[in-house]
């Protein structure tokens, strides 16, 4: 039987989490502090100490749950969430109704530039408060 027929073989779930996110095996040993040998020997194992899992999930930045999980299905039908091709309404800017921007985004500029100004204030002081301190070391001496 191969690794793609049986549902939970969890070396080749392992790869294909790997592969999607783009990692080669030797990142993954790195990650793990081990050499490709072994990632390779563990992706074609159709089990994986619990131990082992932690650490993988870890190093793929995913859950153990995630891995146990994973379906080639649930994949692609996660994506497909994004192919909204109504844009009647949208006119293309957006799909759908997920991105309506709760504050003005000119307000949020202008909040940035007072809290610079501020700032740029504050380290000014700062300055000045430094100069007057130096000023007065020299007099002492």
């Amino acid at each position: 039987m191969s690794t793609l027929t049986k549902p939970n073989h969890i070396g080749r779930k392992i790869s294909r989490i790997r592969e999607l996110k783009d990692m080669k095996q030797e990142a993954l040993a790195q990650a793990l502090g081990t050499n490709q040998q072994a990632v390779s020997i563990m992706e074609n194992s159709e089990t994986i100490e619990e131990e082992k899992l932690i650490e993988v999930a870890k190093a793929l930045g995913v859950s153990v749950e995630a891995i146990k999980n994973f379906s080639e299905e649930g994949v692609f039908n996660y994506f497909n969430t994004f192919t909204e091709n109504d844009f009647s309404n949208s006119q293309g800017a957006n799909f759908g109704n997920n991105n309506v921007c709760t504050f003005n985004p000119l307000d949020k500029l202008m909040e940035s530039v007072d809290e610079n100004k501020k700032l740029y204030e504050r380290l000014l002081q700062a300055e000045k408060e430094k100069i007057t301190y130096l000023e007065k070391l020299l007099k002492d001496k």
